[in-house]
């Protein structure tokens, strides 16, 4: 029996199969169609069988599908590593490869942790992070990820170090705003620094931990202050990367480069399953030395898989050559204006950052029955809390784009009524 996730499985109804899918659409074994707003947790941004994706699966396939990279290396892995020091922010440039983005994320802290240790420092063994963050499913990644459904199981067990308020006033917050919570920021690094090995955030956007957004002059600041108190600065861009925000990476909207930074999901459009951590030389030759002891002892099995770096590449030249950061503002404007339009008594907060959207309701109850009803109205979209969200393939067209709108407006004239009875 195929146990899934975030699914307590005692009273789990079948699920739908997806038969395959083409585009932005996915086609049920039912003979339903399905347009997918969500594009399978982020990652499918050129859609579904996508012909030049697939033949580089299939030429890579034909040569070599994977070969360890403990003592071997192979072609792909060589050129996506190159290509990924080239298009990530400035002095990332050494790349080491797993097979998820969790892992990936614990790759980040161990380098981060073992870094000062190689230095001779062992009393930085504490992680600064947000509230509200999502870092993955994983027990270094869970312990600088904020409580919630994602980690309360384990709150007894979890070693956590400390976590910031969440920057407020969203994207185009005030100077006063920002300020407000740059001083929290100084304090918490004045008085721990000597016991802080890394900062972690994600930047600009908080997706799973509710899509909370917020200035880049946040992100400015806090590269500042951890160079002022020597803490490395990890970006997790898993969700972000390749996009999603408007720019490829969203640390371009305060054109500052993290220490360390994690992407995943969308590096491999959704093919499989694959990421990186991209490290500064600092860090990278806090690493290096003639004796064994200093090495970074980690290596997933299928880090540097061929296939994968194969379709990776692909799809970046893709995204390169049919210029998508176009096709994500035209995303962007559409949704804008699309959103405009829903109202409910409901809604707490609406927000919209390239092909990222957002609407945030005061209790989830607002939103218990809305996957089925989407599914009913032929769209995949599947709520996080107290959050509805699209965040689409970017091949995604007008009409489809508006469909998904459309369904989340019938949703909430829909549920006005019960809205108006509760305000």
């Amino acid at each position: 029996m195929l146990w899934y996730p975030y699914t307590q499985m005692k009273n789990a109804c079948s699920f739908p199969t997806v038969k395959g899918g083409k585009g932005v659409f996915l086609y049920l074994e039912d003979g339903r169609t399905l347009i997918d707003g969500i594009s399978s947790w982020w990652s499918a941004i050129h859609g579904y069988n996508h012909p030049e994706l697939n033949i580089a699966l299939i030429t890579q396939a034909d040569n070599i599908p994977h070969v360890m990279m403990g003592g071997l290396s192979n072609r792909p892995a060589i050129e996506l590593a190159k290509k990924l020091a080239i298009i990530t922010p400035e002095g990332l440039k050494h790349v080491f490869f797993s097979d998820s983005g969790s892992v990936a994320v614990e790759v980040a802290l161990k380098m981060a942790l073992q870094f000062w240790i190689n230095q001779g420092n062992n009393e930085k063994k504490k992680i600064l992070s947000l509230k509200n963050g999502y870092h993955g499913d994983t027990f270094k990644a869970m312990e600088v990820s904020d409580d919630s459904d994602f980690t309360r199981t384990f709150s007894g067990i979890l070693n956590k170090g400390y976590f910031l308020n969440t920057p407020q006033g969203g994207f185009f917050a005030d100077e006063k705003t920002i300020a407000q919570d740059l001083e929290q920021l100084d304090e918490t690094l004045s008085e721990r620094h000597r016991e802080l090995a890394a900062f972690i955030l994600e930047p600009i956007v908080q997706c799973a931990g509710g899509f909370k957004m917020y200035s880049p002059l946040y992100l400015k600041a806090a590269r500042e202050l951890c160079n002022k108190y020597n803490v490395l600065l990890i970006f997790d861009e898993v969700a972000t990367g390749f996009g999603r925000t408007g720019k490829l990476f969203a640390s371009e909207h305060a054109d500052v480069s993290p220490d360390i930074m994690v992407i995943g999901k969308a590096l491999t459009a959704g093919y499989m399953g694959h990421a990186a951590t991209i490290t500064n030389s600092t860090v990278f030759n806090g690493f290096l030395d003639d004796g064994y002891e200093k090495t970074f002892m980690h290596g997933p099995t299928f880090m540097g898989n061929a296939l994968a770096c194969a379709v990776a590449l692909r799809s970046i030249e893709i995204f390169e050559h049919e210029k998508y950061l176009e096709k994500i503002r035209n995303i962007e404007k559409i949704i804008k204006e699309g959103f405009l339009s829903i109202q409910s008594p409901c809604i707490k907060d609406k927000k919209v950052l390239g092909a990222i959207a957002a609407i945030e309701v005061s209790d989830r109850k607002h939103l218990q029955g809305f996957r089925e009803f989407a599914f009913q109205q032929g769209v995949w979209l599947r709520p996080i809390d107290k959050v509805v969200y699209l965040m689409p393939p970017y091949i995604i067209q007008e009409k489809e784009l508006h469909k998904l709108i459309d369904t989340i407006k019938k949703w909430f004239e829909k549920t006005n009524t019960l809205c108006l009875e509760k305000y």
